[in-house]
């Protein structure tokens, strides 16, 4: 005589599956939800009409050209006080 056993008569049911397509559909919504930004139209004006300073933009290309001379030199005691004055504010 033989003797097979097949296992319960319970269906294969998964117990967390409804925990799991919360899961789903929660990830998913937040995902639709993303972070937008929008500038007003004066904003955007602003930003047009807001140009360099030509004697920033100079001083700029002076820097620029140390640097790709490899002259530039930087002071690390004046970084340090700049530092300093702008976080004591």
């Amino acid at each position: 005589m033989v003797l097979k056993i097949h296992g319960s008569n319970q269906p294969k049911v998964n117990p967390y599956q409804k925990q799991l397509q919360k899961y789903a559909q929660n990830r998913t919504e937040k995902q639709a939800k993303a972070d937008q930004l929008q500038i007003s139209d004066q904003a955007k004006k602003m930003q047009e009409l807001s140009g360099v300073h030509p004697a920033r933009e100079k001083r700029v290309e002076v820097i620029k050209a140390q640097v790709e001379s490899g002259n530039y030199k930087v002071e690390p005691e004046k970084v340090a006080e700049k530092l300093l004055s702008f976080w004591s504010k």
